[in-house]
Protein backbone atom coordinates (compact mmCIF):
# COMPACT_ATOMS: atom_id res chain seq x y z
CA UNK A 1 0.00 0.00 0.00
CA UNK A 2 1.43 3.35 -1.01
CA UNK A 3 1.30 6.32 1.30
CA UNK A 4 -0.72 9.33 0.04
CA UNK A 5 1.16 12.21 -1.49
CA UNK A 6 1.83 15.32 0.54
CA UNK A 7 -0.74 17.30 -1.46
CA UNK A 8 -3.45 14.69 -0.74
CA UNK A 9 -3.58 15.35 2.98
CA UNK A 10 -6.47 17.51 4.17
CA UNK A 11 -4.17 19.75 6.22
CA UNK A 12 -0.63 19.70 4.90
CA UNK A 13 2.15 20.66 7.28
CA UNK A 14 4.03 23.63 5.84
CA UNK A 15 7.77 23.63 5.34
CA UNK A 16 9.97 26.46 6.54
CA UNK A 17 13.54 27.60 6.05
CA UNK A 18 15.69 29.75 8.30
CA UNK A 19 16.73 33.02 6.65
CA UNK A 20 19.30 34.08 9.27
CA UNK A 21 21.12 30.79 9.73
CA UNK A 22 24.66 32.23 10.35
CA UNK A 23 23.43 34.52 13.14
CA UNK A 24 21.19 31.83 14.61
CA UNK A 25 24.01 29.26 14.52
CA UNK A 26 26.30 31.68 16.36
CA UNK A 27 23.59 32.15 18.99
CA UNK A 28 23.27 28.39 19.43
CA UNK A 29 27.01 28.12 20.07
CA UNK A 30 26.88 30.93 22.63
CA UNK A 31 24.19 29.10 24.59
CA UNK A 32 26.90 26.71 25.78
CA UNK A 33 29.38 29.50 26.58
CA UNK A 34 30.12 29.61 30.31
CA UNK A 35 30.83 33.34 30.20
CA UNK A 36 27.15 33.90 29.34
CA UNK A 37 25.91 32.11 32.48
CA UNK A 38 28.82 32.90 34.84
CA UNK A 39 29.54 36.56 34.13
CA UNK A 40 32.20 38.77 35.66
CA UNK A 41 29.53 40.61 37.66
CA UNK A 42 28.58 37.35 39.37
CA UNK A 43 32.21 36.51 40.13
CA UNK A 44 32.96 39.98 41.51
CA UNK A 45 29.84 39.91 43.72
CA UNK A 46 30.22 36.28 44.78
CA UNK A 47 30.84 36.93 48.49
CA UNK A 48 28.15 38.37 50.73
CA UNK A 49 29.28 41.69 52.29
CA UNK A 50 29.09 41.95 56.10
CA UNK A 51 25.58 42.77 57.28
CA UNK A 52 26.71 44.67 60.36
CA UNK A 53 24.41 42.58 62.57
CA UNK A 54 25.55 40.22 65.32
CA UNK A 55 25.74 36.51 64.64
CA UNK A 56 27.05 34.41 61.80
CA UNK A 57 27.48 36.10 58.44
CA UNK A 58 26.51 34.70 55.07
CA UNK A 59 29.38 33.55 52.90
CA UNK A 60 27.62 33.59 49.52
CA UNK A 61 25.60 36.42 48.01
CA UNK A 62 22.26 35.73 46.34
CA UNK A 63 23.86 36.26 42.93
CA UNK A 64 26.30 33.41 43.67
CA UNK A 65 23.44 31.04 44.48
CA UNK A 66 21.55 32.21 41.39
CA UNK A 67 24.62 31.68 39.16
CA UNK A 68 25.20 28.18 40.55
CA UNK A 69 21.55 27.18 40.09
CA UNK A 70 21.57 28.62 36.57
CA UNK A 71 24.56 26.43 35.68
CA UNK A 72 22.66 23.51 37.15
CA UNK A 73 19.56 24.11 35.02
CA UNK A 74 21.35 24.94 31.75
CA UNK A 75 23.58 21.86 31.82
CA UNK A 76 21.07 19.56 33.59
CA UNK A 77 23.29 18.77 36.57
CA UNK A 78 22.21 17.42 39.97
CA UNK A 79 23.17 19.56 42.95
CA UNK A 80 26.23 17.50 43.90
CA UNK A 81 27.55 17.54 40.33
CA UNK A 82 26.92 21.30 40.22
CA UNK A 83 29.06 21.71 43.33
CA UNK A 84 31.86 19.61 41.80
CA UNK A 85 31.64 21.43 38.47
CA UNK A 86 31.99 24.87 40.05
CA UNK A 87 34.76 23.71 42.38
CA UNK A 88 36.84 22.36 39.51
CA UNK A 89 36.13 25.49 37.43
CA UNK A 90 37.33 27.72 40.29
CA UNK A 91 40.51 25.68 40.62
CA UNK A 92 41.26 25.65 36.88
CA UNK A 93 40.77 29.41 36.56
CA UNK A 94 42.54 30.07 39.90
CA UNK A 95 39.66 32.25 41.07
CA UNK A 96 39.87 31.29 44.72
CA UNK A 97 36.09 31.49 45.15
CA UNK A 98 34.32 29.60 47.94
CA UNK A 99 31.87 27.15 46.38
CA UNK A 100 28.53 26.48 48.10
CA UNK A 101 27.83 22.84 48.82
CA UNK A 102 24.73 21.07 47.60
CA UNK A 103 22.83 21.46 50.89
CA UNK A 104 23.44 25.23 50.85
CA UNK A 105 22.16 25.45 47.27
CA UNK A 106 19.03 23.49 48.16
CA UNK A 107 18.32 25.60 51.26
CA UNK A 108 19.05 28.99 49.70
CA UNK A 109 16.98 28.23 46.58
CA UNK A 110 13.75 28.60 48.55
CA UNK A 111 14.89 31.93 50.07
CA UNK A 112 15.95 33.74 46.90
CA UNK A 113 14.23 37.03 46.26
CA UNK A 114 12.20 37.70 43.11
CA UNK A 115 14.52 37.13 40.16
CA UNK A 116 14.09 39.76 37.42
CA UNK A 117 13.92 37.93 34.09
CA UNK A 118 12.41 40.63 31.87
CA UNK A 119 14.31 43.35 30.06
CA UNK A 120 13.48 46.96 30.85
CA UNK A 121 10.16 48.14 29.45
CA UNK A 122 10.26 49.65 25.98
CA UNK A 123 7.44 52.10 26.77
CA UNK A 124 5.25 50.75 23.96
CA UNK A 125 2.12 48.61 24.39
CA UNK A 126 2.78 44.87 24.31
CA UNK A 127 0.97 42.23 22.29
CA UNK A 128 0.55 39.41 24.81
CA UNK A 129 0.25 35.68 24.14
CA UNK A 130 -0.96 33.69 27.17
CA UNK A 131 -1.07 29.95 27.75
CA UNK A 132 -0.37 27.29 30.37
CA UNK A 133 1.12 23.81 30.48
CA UNK A 134 1.82 21.06 33.00
CA UNK A 135 5.14 20.16 34.65
CA UNK A 136 5.66 16.93 36.56
CA UNK A 137 6.78 17.03 40.20
CA UNK A 138 8.33 14.53 42.60
CA UNK A 139 5.72 12.77 44.72
CA UNK A 140 8.08 11.96 47.60
CA UNK A 141 8.67 8.61 49.25
CA UNK A 142 5.23 7.16 48.69
CA UNK A 143 4.96 3.39 49.08
CA UNK A 144 2.23 3.31 46.44
CA UNK A 145 2.36 5.86 43.58
CA UNK A 146 -0.79 7.96 43.04
CA UNK A 147 -3.31 6.93 40.42
CA UNK A 148 -2.81 10.26 38.64
CA UNK A 149 0.69 11.69 38.33
CA UNK A 150 1.13 14.86 40.40
CA UNK A 151 1.97 17.99 38.43
CA UNK A 152 2.03 21.78 38.56
CA UNK A 153 0.54 24.24 36.10
CA UNK A 154 2.94 26.74 34.52
CA UNK A 155 1.40 30.02 33.30
CA UNK A 156 3.32 32.15 30.78
CA UNK A 157 2.73 35.51 29.09
CA UNK A 158 4.95 36.07 26.04
CA UNK A 159 5.68 39.15 23.93
CA UNK A 160 4.42 38.38 20.42
CA UNK A 161 7.03 40.63 18.77
CA UNK A 162 10.22 39.40 20.49
CA UNK A 163 9.29 36.01 21.95
CA UNK A 164 10.44 37.17 25.40
CA UNK A 165 8.68 35.87 28.50
CA UNK A 166 7.11 38.88 30.23
CA UNK A 167 5.33 37.13 33.10
CA UNK A 168 5.30 33.66 34.60
CA UNK A 169 3.84 31.91 37.61
CA UNK A 170 3.23 28.43 38.98
CA UNK A 171 0.03 27.08 40.52
CA UNK A 172 -1.55 23.79 41.46
CA UNK A 173 -3.02 21.59 38.78
CA UNK A 174 -6.61 22.40 39.80
CA UNK A 175 -6.26 26.13 39.14
CA UNK A 176 -8.27 27.28 36.14
CA UNK A 177 -6.26 28.88 33.34
CA UNK A 178 -8.43 31.99 33.24
CA UNK A 179 -8.17 32.58 37.00
CA UNK A 180 -4.48 33.51 36.86
CA UNK A 181 -4.57 36.04 34.01
CA UNK A 182 -4.94 39.10 36.33
CA UNK A 183 -1.86 37.95 38.28
CA UNK A 184 0.18 37.62 35.08
CA UNK A 185 -0.90 40.97 33.70
CA UNK A 186 -0.03 42.77 36.94
CA UNK A 187 3.60 41.64 36.54
CA UNK A 188 3.88 43.78 33.38
CA UNK A 189 4.66 47.46 33.84
CA UNK A 190 3.91 48.71 30.31
CA UNK A 191 0.41 48.91 28.82
CA UNK A 192 -1.09 46.07 26.81
CA UNK A 193 -2.23 46.46 23.19
CA UNK A 194 -3.74 43.02 22.61
CA UNK A 195 -4.16 39.64 24.29
CA UNK A 196 -4.32 36.31 22.46
CA UNK A 197 -5.29 33.10 24.23
CA UNK A 198 -7.23 29.92 23.55
CA UNK A 199 -10.87 29.24 24.38
CA UNK A 200 -10.13 28.32 28.02
CA UNK A 201 -9.62 32.04 28.71
CA UNK A 202 -13.02 33.11 27.36
CA UNK A 203 -14.36 34.60 30.61
CA UNK A 204 -15.49 38.08 31.60
CA UNK A 205 -12.74 38.34 34.25
CA UNK A 206 -10.03 37.94 31.59
CA UNK A 207 -11.58 40.62 29.37
CA UNK A 208 -11.93 43.06 32.28
CA UNK A 209 -8.38 42.49 33.56
CA UNK A 210 -6.91 43.06 30.09
CA UNK A 211 -8.93 46.24 29.49
CA UNK A 212 -7.74 47.70 32.80
CA UNK A 213 -4.14 47.21 31.63
CA UNK A 214 -4.82 49.17 28.45
CA UNK A 215 -4.39 52.44 30.39
CA UNK A 216 -7.16 54.25 28.55
CA UNK A 217 -6.73 52.47 25.23
CA UNK A 218 -8.97 49.71 23.92
CA UNK A 219 -7.23 46.32 24.21
CA UNK A 220 -7.83 43.96 21.29
CA UNK A 221 -8.92 40.56 22.63
CA UNK A 222 -8.24 37.59 20.35
CA UNK A 223 -9.93 34.77 22.24
CA UNK A 224 -12.19 32.39 20.27
CA UNK A 225 -15.64 32.26 21.89
CA UNK A 226 -17.47 28.99 22.42
CA UNK A 227 -19.55 27.40 19.68
CA UNK A 228 -22.79 28.44 21.38
CA UNK A 229 -21.62 31.90 22.50
CA UNK A 230 -24.28 34.61 22.35
CA UNK A 231 -23.98 38.37 21.99
CA UNK A 232 -24.13 40.35 25.21
CA UNK A 233 -27.19 42.66 25.03
CA UNK A 234 -25.59 45.45 27.09
CA UNK A 235 -21.84 44.81 26.85
CA UNK A 236 -19.25 46.71 28.80
CA UNK A 237 -16.22 48.16 27.06
CA UNK A 238 -14.40 44.90 27.65
CA UNK A 239 -17.16 42.57 26.47
CA UNK A 240 -17.58 44.57 23.28
CA UNK A 241 -14.46 42.74 22.08
CA UNK A 242 -16.20 39.41 22.63
CA UNK A 243 -19.22 40.56 20.65
CA UNK A 244 -16.86 41.68 17.89
CA UNK A 245 -15.25 38.25 17.75
CA UNK A 246 -18.61 36.47 17.67
CA UNK A 247 -19.85 38.59 14.76
CA UNK A 248 -16.59 38.14 12.84
CA UNK A 249 -16.68 34.36 13.24
CA UNK A 250 -20.31 34.24 12.09
CA UNK A 251 -19.38 36.21 8.98
CA UNK A 252 -16.02 34.66 8.07
CA UNK A 253 -16.02 31.24 9.69
CA UNK A 254 -13.72 30.12 12.48
CA UNK A 255 -10.70 29.10 10.41
CA UNK A 256 -10.78 32.25 8.28
CA UNK A 257 -11.13 34.37 11.44
CA UNK A 258 -7.97 32.75 12.84
CA UNK A 259 -6.02 33.98 9.82
CA UNK A 260 -7.50 37.42 9.28
CA UNK A 261 -7.65 38.52 12.92
CA UNK A 262 -4.05 37.56 13.69
CA UNK A 263 -5.07 34.89 16.20
CA UNK A 264 -2.76 32.41 14.43
CA UNK A 265 0.28 34.15 15.99
CA UNK A 266 -0.79 32.55 19.28
CA UNK A 267 1.20 29.53 18.15
CA UNK A 268 4.33 31.44 19.23
CA UNK A 269 3.47 30.86 22.87
CA UNK A 270 3.23 27.15 22.07
CA UNK A 271 6.79 27.41 20.74
CA UNK A 272 7.85 28.92 24.07
CA UNK A 273 6.25 26.02 25.93
CA UNK A 274 8.09 23.59 23.67
CA UNK A 275 11.40 25.40 24.26
CA UNK A 276 10.80 25.34 28.01
CA UNK A 277 10.24 21.57 28.09
CA UNK A 278 13.05 20.85 25.65
CA UNK A 279 15.75 23.09 27.18
CA UNK A 280 14.77 23.16 30.86
CA UNK A 281 12.90 19.88 31.16
CA UNK A 282 9.42 18.46 31.68
CA UNK A 283 9.71 18.02 35.45
CA UNK A 284 10.39 20.26 38.43
CA UNK A 285 13.59 19.64 40.38
CA UNK A 286 12.51 21.20 43.69
CA UNK A 287 10.06 19.44 46.00
CA UNK A 288 8.51 22.50 47.66
CA UNK A 289 6.23 25.11 46.13
CA UNK A 290 8.55 27.98 47.12
CA UNK A 291 11.52 26.33 45.46
CA UNK A 292 9.49 25.50 42.37
CA UNK A 293 8.39 29.12 41.97
CA UNK A 294 12.01 30.30 42.07
CA UNK A 295 12.88 27.55 39.62
CA UNK A 296 10.30 28.90 37.14
CA UNK A 297 11.75 32.42 37.46
CA UNK A 298 15.26 31.08 36.79
CA UNK A 299 14.00 29.11 33.80
CA UNK A 300 12.27 32.20 32.39
CA UNK A 301 15.49 34.20 32.75
CA UNK A 302 17.46 31.45 30.98
CA UNK A 303 15.02 31.27 28.07
CA UNK A 304 14.99 35.06 27.69
CA UNK A 305 18.79 35.11 27.62
CA UNK A 306 18.80 32.46 24.90
CA UNK A 307 16.21 34.46 22.96
CA UNK A 308 18.43 37.55 23.06
CA UNK A 309 21.38 35.48 21.80
CA UNK A 310 19.47 34.76 18.60
CA UNK A 311 16.24 33.26 17.35
CA UNK A 312 15.51 31.80 13.90
CA UNK A 313 13.91 34.02 11.28
CA UNK A 314 12.02 31.38 9.32
CA UNK A 315 9.90 31.76 6.22
CA UNK A 316 7.46 29.45 4.49
CA UNK A 317 8.69 27.75 1.33
CA UNK A 318 5.45 26.04 0.30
Amino acid sequence: MKYPKRSQYKYTKSRYRIGNWPEYEAGLRRQGDLTVWLSEDAINSWREPPSGKPGGQRTYADIAIEAALTIRMVFHLPLRQTEGFLRSLSQLLELGLPIPDHTTLSRRLKKLRVIPFRSTGKGQPFHLLIDSTGLRIHVGTLRKPPNRRAWRKLHLAVDADTGEILASDLTGRRTADCAWVPVLIQQIDDPVASVSADGAYDTAAVYEAAQMKGEGRAVRMLIPPGRDAQLAPRPSAALEEKNRNILSIRELGRREWHTRSGYSTRSLVENTMYRYKTIIGRRMRSRTMDGQRVEVQLASKILNTMTLLGIPDSYRVE
